[in-house]
């Protein structure tokens, strides 16, 4: 079980140690790349990580790279330079955010 390496723009082996999830669960990092797909933003090196079954975004490393986040109770809203970049919906607990649509 690994997340989608098809909206991967590039993808490059990496082996650079784990990721920590909920419940003390580690993930073992497996590559690294830029994700993006045809009008989608991209995004830089982001983490390719075994265990997952979706692709998961940090809002953290958005933050560091001058991306605005607003978080509201049903979606969170990216922008940068005041244009919204993308609109990731509330699902139970969980914001979604699907690059093909």
């Amino acid at each position: 079980m690994t997340g989608n390496k098809e909206l991967f723009a590039t993808l490059s082996r990496f082996e650079g140690g784990n990721v920590s999830f909920g419940g003390g669960e580690k993930g073992k990092i497996i590559g690294c790349g830029n994700v993006g797909k045809k009008l989608s933003p991209i995004i830089e090196d982001v983490y390719l990580v075994s265990g997952l079954k979706h692709n998961l975004l940090s809002i953290s490393q958005l933050s560091d790279k001058n991306f605005d986040i607003v978080f509201k109770s049903d979606k969170c809203i990216v922008s940068l330079n005041k244009e919204v970049i993308f609109i990731a919906f509330r699902r139970s607990n969980v914001y979604v955010f699907e690059m093909d649509e």
